[in-house]
């Protein structure tokens, strides 16, 4: 077998050969409307309590590269920490996105995505378009990692 048979080498050359012009109008639209909730409702979770422990835990960390803590502009974090705090402040309201299996892919995603375009050099900054290529990918990704997992297809049987 070479890697490109295996399931998962197939599910990579997918998610690698997608490009900007596989987003259609409705998809971007859509996804610009997921990516305004997230955003809305990571700037109301950062008043949480469980956000204001994870962002004074994250405080020991630094780094010359860093990605702005949402509701925060003059705190910055390493990308990784970045997209923690911010991914708890979407995920601390519970009013994100969600989907079937369940899961809320863009409080998962946008932050990861928003915390490393922000990581990069100045000269190779990343475009609106490619942020929402980055953003589809990550959805996408997570959609058929859920679908094929065993595990995911029986939690609303768990609740």
């Amino acid at each position: 077998f070479s890697p490109s048979q295996t399931i998962t080498g197939n599910f990579a050359n997918v998610i690698h050969g997608l490009n900007a012009n596989h987003l259609t109008d409705q998809v971007i639209q859509r996804s610009k409307r997921m990516i305004l909730d997230t955003l809305g409702v990571g700037l109301l979770g950062t008043s949480t309590e469980v956000c204001h422990k994870v962002t004074q835990y994250s405080k020991i960390y630094s780094s010359d590269i860093s990605s702005t803590i949402w509701g925060h502009l003059d705190f910055r974090l390493p990308p990784l920490y970045a997209a923690f705090v911010n991914g708890v402040a979407v995920h601390s309201m519970d009013f994100d996105d969600t989907w079937h299996p369940a899961t809320h892919p863009s409080g998962a995603v946008l932050p990861a995505v928003i915390a490393l375009a922000e990581a990069f050099p100045q000269k190779k900054k990343i475009s609106g378009l490619d942020l929402l290529l980055a953003f589809n990918v990550g959805i996408e990704v997570q959609g058929r990692l859920l679908h094929f997992s065993s595990e995911a297809r029986n939690i609303p049987k768990r609740y």
